[in-house]
C-alpha cells in the first residue's frame, strides 16, 4: 500500500512510518518538522501541500495534533481545522481507509469507569473540546461514506516520549522521592506506544464493517499511580518512596501556579491526578482480536530505560524549515519546564 501519515516526525508517526516501510508499503509522512520519515514538509492545514500528500495514497493515518500546552486558538486550528483539511484531501484522493487518531480526552473527566465508547463526549478544556470537535468532523465524513477507524488511546508512553514522566525521571534519577496528590491510590490507565502501532497495524488488517467503527486503546494491566511511579523509584537503586501531599492544598497551589504560568502541570491533569481514569478495552479486544502486550508499568519503565541512555546525548533539534522555529513551542518528545516545581523537589 502507498499509506500517508500526517505528524511522521513525531513519537507516534515516526513509529508508525517505520513499522509499516520494515512491511514493504510506501510511506509518505507529513510534517512541520523535517526528519527522516518526513517526505512532505509543511502545514496540515495547508491545501495544496495535503492535496500532494493524499494524491494516490491508499490509506492516510493522521495522527498530527497540537498538545493542551499550546495558545487555545491555535489548539482548535491545528486539531479541528487541521483534520477537516486532512479528511478533505483525503477524500478528493479517493483514499480507501482513514485511520484517525484520538484520544480518551474526549470523555473529559468522567465519573464511569471503565468508560465505554459509548460515554457521551464532555470536554472540559480548550484540547479535549478540539479533540471531540475532530472526532465529530471524522464522524460527517464517515457517515457520508469514508471508511474511518477512529482510535482513542490513553496517554501512551515509550522510548521518545517526555513532558511529565521526564520530571519523574529526572527526580529518580536524582535520588529524590516523588509526590502524589492525596494517597496516590487512583488508577490511571496509560498505553505503550508499541501497543498502539500493533492497534493501528490491526485495524488497518480488519475487514470494513468491524474498521469502520470506533475504538478504546489502553492497557488491561495498571496499578495505582503510587504503584506505577515506584516502579521508577524503585529502578533507580535510591530506595526513595512516592509519598502524599494532602490533596485540596496540593490542588489549590498547583492551580495557582498553573494560572500565573509557573507550572507546567494543566488544570485537567491536575482533576485526573484525583480521581481513577481508565477506559473499556472490551470492544477492540472482542471486535478486532487486539490486546496490548504492556502494562503501564512496563510502558513507564521502558520509557525510563531510555531516558536513561539518552540524557546524555545532544538535544534533538525543534527548528522547522530554513531554522525557523517550530510554531507553538513544546512537543510530545520535549521535557516540561518544571518552572517552579523544580524548587520544590529540594523538600524531597
Amino acid at each position: 500500500m502507498v499509506i500517508t501519515i500526517t505528524g511522521a516526525a513525531g513519537m507516534l508517526g515516526s513509529r508508525l512510518a517505520e513499522r509499516f516501510a520494515a512491511d514493504g508499503h510506501e510511506v509518505r509522512g507529513v510534517d512541520l518538522r523535517p526528519g527522516p520519515d518526513v517526505s512532505v514538509l509543511g502545514d496540515i492545514r495547508d491545501p495544496a501541500l495535503m492535496a500532494r500528500a493524499a494524491d494516490g495514497a491508499d490509506t492516510l493515518i493522521h495522527c498530527a495534533a497540537a498538545l493542551p500546552s499550546y495558545p487555545t486558538g491555535e489548539i482548535r486550528s491545528i486539531i479541528v481545522d487541521g483534520t477537516g483539511n486532512v479528511l478533505g484531501a483525503a477524500r478528493r484522493a479517493r483514499v480507501r481507509h482513514v485511520v484517525h487518531v484520538s484520544s480518551t480526552a474526549v470523555y473529559g473527566l468522567p465519573k464511569v469507569v471503565p468508560t465505554p465508547e459509548e460515554h457521551p463526549r464532555a470536554p472540559v478544556d480548550a484540547y479535549s473540546a478540539a479533540k471531540a470537535e475532530a472526532e465529530e468532523v471524522a464522524e460527517r465524513f464517515r457517515a457520508d461514506g469514508t471508511l474511518m477507524s477512529i482510535l482513542r488511546p490513553k496517554t501512551f508512553l515509550g522510548p521518545g516520549r517526555m513532558g511529565l514522566f521526564a520530571m519523574l525521571f529526572e527526580w529518580a534519577e536524582e535520588g529524590r522521592n516523588f509526590p502524589v496528590l492525596g494517597r496516590g491510590d487512583v488508577r490511571i490507565q496509560m498505553f505503550a506506544v508499541e501497543d498502539l502501532v500493533d492497534a493501528v497495524a490491526t485495524v488497518l488488517r480488519a475487514p470494513d464493517d468491524l474498521a469502520n467503527d470506533t475504538y478504546n486503546l489502553g492497557a488491561e494491566r495498571f496499578g495505582t499511580l503510587r504503584e506505577d511511579f515506584q516502579v521508577v523509584l524503585d529502578a533507580a537503586g535510591h530506595g526513595k518512596r512516592v509519598v502524599s501531599l494532602p490533596a485540596r492544598p496540593a490542588l489549590a497551589a498547583l492551580g495557582l501556579l498553573e494560572r500565573t504560568r509557573l507550572s507546567p502541570v494543566y488544570g485537567r491533569l491536575l482533576h485526573k491526578l484525583m480521581g481513577d481514569s481508565y477506559v473499556s478495552v472490551d470492544k477492540a479486544r472482542q471486535r478486532l482480536g487486539f490486546a496490548p502486550k504492556f502494562s503501564n508499568a512496563d510502558a513507564i519503565l521502558h520509557t525510563y530505560r531510555w531516558w536513561r541512555e539518552q540524557r546524555q546525548s545532544p538535544a534533538e533539534p525543534t527548528s522547522g524549515a530554513a531554522g525557523q522555529a517550530t510554531p507553538s513551542g513544546r512537543t510530545s518528545r520535549d521535557p516540561w519546564r518544571q518552572g517552579a516545581l523544580g524548587f520544590a523537589k529540594i523538600f524531597f
